[in-house]
């Protein structure tokens, strides 16, 4: 039975097999099932680069990247040169795989299209590079030969999730846009969003402005929402509340965060701050991204208060 790995949003495929780190070591093992790298645009212009078993079609793992974000690099010290490392500029997570393909000539050029989508997912890949040049490394010098080597973060497992997983980044969006009436936008885009959007910033809004809370609630994780439709009671909202503290303090929310600063500064995320409802010029820098939202917000105030004229001339 022919089974399908590929869609309409495919950019780049080819045939890698995983490997994983043995715990409390550097050594990565490399598994033997057949699988696929596909990189791919969705319909809301996210960048997700997946893994999936060849037999099967059966999605091992499922990454959303932001632009400029991850590189897929050799690791050197693993026996026949075809171990690579998918690695992040903002955390220190690792997702090892190797090339599968029976022949090596394709490597380098598999590579090279893979590392320039993964900057810039508007590029057409070149195919049929005789004189490509070898893509980057990574070492660790002093590390055994008899296995594939690497250099995780020692205070990061080899099981720690994707850099950014759907309802993390649901999180950040809804965060971003119900508050966006509050941040300080400005001109200035050297200011990291990751000075904007900290714990500090944000966690007092959930005071001054408790009303923002039911908006944001939804986009937790579903086994943390109360079943049926009936009104929150006060107890309900206050167990809401305190998880969404812990999820604004939390490392995967921060690097988040990190993994979008990055993101706006490549200004090609067009197709992302249009499914937020701004235009594609919000994905030209931070200071554009801030000001779209705030522009937005008081768009909808004044809709709402237009809407509240009406019914009182009524």
């Amino acid at each position: 039975m022919s089974v399908t790995l590929t869609d309409s949003h495919t950019l780049l495929a080819f045939k890698a097999g995983r490997s994983f780190r043995r715990t409390g070591t550097n050594f990565v093992d490399a598994e033997p099932t057949k699988g696929a790298i596909v990189l791919s645009n969705s319909d809301d212009g996210l960048l997700h680069f997946a893994w999936k078993e060849r037999a099967t079609g059966n999605l091992g793992e499922d990454l959303i990247l932001f632009p400029g974000d991850a590189i897929f690099e050799k690791v050197t010290q693993a026996p026949g040169g075809r171990t690579y490392v998918l690695r992040f500029e903002s955390s220190d997570q690792r997702h090892f795989f190797w090339l599968q393909d029976v022949s090596t000539s394709r490597d380098n050029e598999f590579v090279h299209n893979l590392n320039k989508l993964l900057m810039d997912p508007n590029v057409i890949p070149i195919w049929n590079l005789r004189t490509a040049e070898p893509e980057a490394s990574t070492s660790t010098p002093g590390a055994s030969t008899s296995q594939t080597s690497a250099t995780p973060s020692d205070n990061t497992p080899a099981s720690v999730p994707p850099g950014t997983t759907p309802e993390q980044l649901a999180r950040l969006r809804a965060l971003v846009t119900s508050m966006g009436a509050n941040a300080r936008p400005t001109s200035n885009d050297e200011v990291p969003l990751t000075e904007i959007l900290t714990p500090s910033n944000i966690l007092p809004l959930f005071t001054s402005h408790p009303e923002v809370l039911p908006s944001l609630f939804p986009h937790l994780p579903p086994d943390l929402l109360p079943s049926g439709n009936e009104p929150l009671t006060p107890h309900q909202t206050a167990q809401l509340t305190e998880t969404l503290q812990r999820t604004i303090n939390s490392p995967p929310f921060r690097s988040a965060v990190a993994q979008l600063d990055r993101a706006l500064r490549t200004g090609a995320l067009g197709d992302f701050v249009r499914s937020l409802g701004l235009p594609e010029s919000a994905g030209a820098g931070v200071g554009a991204f801030l000001r779209a939202i705030g522009e937005q917000a008081r768009r909808e105030e004044q809709g709402e208060s237009g809407q509240e004229d009406m019914m009182e001339e009524d």
